[in-house]
């Protein structure tokens, strides 16, 4: 892209990191692309920001979300969103991951409809990861991605790759090695350009997109702002109008309550929406942190059949179908368990269980996180879905009311679930903290979102265990939950922790002051990486 040089002021971007390496990412043309953007978005990204902190602050004074009255007529009138492009149509099983180069080729090879390459959750945003990340990306789109192992094994993309879909980080993170006129940039502006500038018009040429997840949405507001960022970018490029296609993740309770409108902002590109499950749990600790009443039991024995989650999906399946759009299910997060037989099937009877909900549901598709889980959840459905989707299944049986997707299930908090939650948050942020974004831990692939479900939990059991008469939270022995149990259990774990070969290891005591602050601190931090980014190596 030929882009006039006066458009780029001498010293309205800068790089605060070592760019060696990177010339061929890092062009003139990217580094206008990012100026321009930067300038006439931020404004609007601070505004939308500012209303979320405002949205936030009443549902700490009492106040719940609901659905909207002042988009009453988007939800009730007839619209559909623009025709789904063919390489979308069959999106039956999708694999996620980093944007490591490896993990790229072998969720290519996977035999996934789909491979969503994650900037967002799976990534830990060091300069090198994401940077990297873009060359690993721009060489799958040209076919030239190959890797060779220490082992000497030889990996590269074979016949027939899944769709490439791509996740930007989300509205809510800075990115600190980029800054335009002194501010620093948006994270998700800076994945997106990159990508595009370098990818967009080959992947259009193949009919490929380029195609995107877009996280964290909490209003149509933010759904118009992506819309407006593609339509201006399709003009730069001097692409066709639509082109550029997105799947919304669903996966913050204020969202859930503006499906409709969010697929009616960005309906010349919306082709989906997902049940982004881990992150929407977390959503819901966060948005209603200050509800007593609406605590959730321990991480375990919240699935996706609790009433609550049940309602969430089952409205999603019906909001996209009414609009023409593919209804996606969510993540499984198991991976294989080598050298035990039966507790590896135990775990793939999970998986089947969860995906045949899923399906019957009226699901169009489905996440895995590991290669191996893909024939696992394609077999399941194969078998209940022969055509490409079911855009058919319209769920006019499903009414959803604001109480349903609000209302807590009953469970317990147990010695046990309390103290995972306290291993996964310091084992992940320790290892985030080191450059890794997803971890492997008990045998689950554990994310950003995982990590921020147990450091939510463990900040609301303890925030809010001292209730009236009997209602002070209590394990199932009647042994109170307090601060001293969480201290010693942060203690302990970051002992072992420093002592082990885990991942992350060398960060254990850095991330352990980190999440006792979180914790210990009067108001929930909104998202872990806030804080964690200053730390990051």
């Amino acid at each position: 892209m030929a882009v006039p040089q006066e458009r780029l002021e001498l010293g309205a971007i800068e790089i605060h990191a070592d760019p060696a390496g990177y010339a061929s990412i890092l062009t003139p043309a990217a580094l206008a692309l990012l100026t321009r953007l930067h300038r006439r978005f931020e404004p609007t990204r601070q505004k939308l920001l500012q209303a979320r902190r405002e949205r936030q602050a009443t549902y700490d004074a009492g106040g719940l979300p609901d659905f909207r009255a002042d988009t009453a007529a988007i939800r009730e009138s007839d619209w559909s969103v623009a025709p789904i492009p063919p390489a979308l149509r069959d999106r039956r099983v999708e694999i996620t991951g980093p944007v490591e180069r490896k993990m790229i080729i072998n969720a290519l090879n996977s035999g996934a409809k789909v491979f969503m390459a994650d900037f967002e959750d799976s990534s830990a945003p060091t300069f090198a990861n994401q940077l990297d990340g873009q060359l690993n990306l721009r060489d799958a789109v040209n076919g030239s991605i190959d890797f060779t192992s220490p082992e000497g094994k030889h990996y590269r993309v074979g016949d027939n790759p899944a769709v490439l879909v791509v996740r930007p980080r989300g509205w809510h993170l800075h990115d600190k090695f980029f800054s335009v006129d002194g501010e620093p940039m948006s994270g998700a502006l800076v994945d997106f350009a990159l990508f595009v500038l370098h990818n967009a018009r080959a992947l259009h040429s193949r009919d490929r997109g380029p195609y995107f997840y877009l996280p964290k949405l909490e209003a149509m507001e933010e759904a118009a702002l992506w819309d407006a960022v593609m339509a201006d970018a399709e003009n730069e490029l001097q692409l066709p109008v639509g082109t550029m296609k997105a799947t919304v993740l669903i996966e913050t309770l204020p969202g859930a309550f503006q499906m409709h409108e969010i697929l009616h902002a960005l309906r010349r590109r919306a082709v989906g929406l997902n049940c982004g499950r881990w992150d929407y749990i977390f959503s819901y600790l966060k948005t209603l942190r200050g509800h007593r009443d609406r605590l959730l039991p321990e991480r375990s024995q919240v699935q996706m059949t609790a009433p609550f989650l049940k309602a969430y999906s089952e409205l999603l399946i019906q909001t996209c179908h009414r609009r023409g759009a593919f209804a996606m299910g969510g993540m499984a997060a198991q991976i294989p368990i080598k050298g035990d037989e039966a507790a590896n099937e135990a775990a793939l009877a999970k998986v089947r269980a969860d995906k045949l909900r899923e399906v019957q549901a009226g699901h169009d598709g489905t996440w895995v996180a590991h290669p191996a889980l893909v024939p696992v959840a394609q077999q399941v459905f194969d078998q209940h879905m022969p055509g490409a989707n079911q855009l058919g299944v319209l769920r006019r049986d499903v009414q959803v009311s604001r109480e349903q997707l609000l209302a807590a299930p009953n469970g317990t908090i147990t010695r046990a679930g309390f103290d995972n939650n306290v291993e996964v948050c310091l084992r992940y942020t320790a290892a985030w903290l080191d450059g890794l974004g997803c971890v492997p831990i008990h045998h689950l692939m554990e994310d950003a979102a995982t990590a921020e479900i147990a450091r939510a939990q463990l900040w609301q059991w303890l925030h809010h265990a001292d209730g009236p008469g009997t209602d002070a939270l209590a394990f199932p022995d009647h042994a109170p939950i307090d601060f001293a149990l969480f201290d010693h259990a942060l203690a302990c774990h970051t002992h072992r922790l420093r002592d082990s070969q885990h991942p992350g290891a060398a960060r254990a005591d850095a991330a352990a002051a980190l999440l006792s602050a979180m914790t210990h601190a009067e108001v929930l931090g909104d998202f872990l990486t806030l804080p964690a980014y200053d730390q990051l190596a």
